[in-house]
């Protein structure tokens, strides 16, 4: 019996380590769950005209603009399912009230990125966004072939010369140019707590079946 303890005791506590972070995840997924909801409640929530100061606190607030771009705009290599790869296009944008701000326009495939897409006023129902897209290992943009590889709101108001703020187009009434809008939506965010949970309790269940497998072995030998 003597034998079995140390094993056994091991066995015991490396599953009970296992199965509290397995459901620490289930308490991530509860919390992360929360916060989504939080954000779709924010985007749904009734549009308001562009406020006269605005910060990365007001993210994912809905508005309204009108204005005319300027054909000034940043490509941001992209993709959707249905199109496979393309661009988002991002236009600098002067509002009715003389702000210039960018634009989200949405996306276009590869093959329409050179169609020319000339100043023309819209009216824009939308999001403010401050995506959180460029990482350590992303690209610097080719400046040279205007394609980023991440929405990086600062950098591209320095390169379009206006406001760091994005508004990210969710219905656009006016001439589009072919460019189809992609709101703001919660699908990006990750929320993989449940998958985590599933690979803790799996180990766990790894490691009482590699326990119970080491004892029977204890048992069967013969001294």
């Amino acid at each position: 019996m003597r034998r079995i303890i140390a094993p056994l005791l091991i066995g015991v506590i490396g599953c009970a380590i296992l199965i509290s972070l397995g459901v620490w995840q289930l308490k991530r997924l509860d919390w992360k769950q929360g916060m989504l909801d939080e954000i779709q409640a924010q985007i749904d929530a009734p549009a308001m005209a562009l406020p006269a100061t605005v910060d990365p606190s007001m993210k994912y607030a809905p508005v309204t603009v009108s204005g005319t771009t300027t054909g000034e705009e940043i490509d941001v290599l992209s993709g959707t399912k249905e199109q496979g790869g393309g661009y988002q296009i991002v236009s600098s944008f002067v509002t009715d009230d003389g702000r210039r701000i960018m634009l989200d326009r949405g996306f276009v495939p590869q093959e329409a990125r050179h169609i020319a897409r000339p100043p023309t006023r819209l009216e824009v129902s939308g999001n403010l966004h401050w995506p959180d897209e460029k990482g350590s290992s992303t690209p610097d943009p080719n400046l040279s072939e205007n394609i980023w590889f991440a929405r990086d709101v600062p950098a591209m108001a320095a390169q379009l010369n206006t406001q760091p703020i994005l508004v990210v187009a969710s219905f656009v009434r006016g001439d589009a140019q072919g460019v189809e809008p992609i709101p703001v939506a919660i699908e990006g965010i990750p929320n993989n707590h449940l998958s985590y949970a599933a690979q803790w309790f799996m180990i766990a269940a790894v490691w009482a079946g590699m326990t119970v497998g080491l004892i029977w072995r204890i048992r069967q030998r013969k001294y």
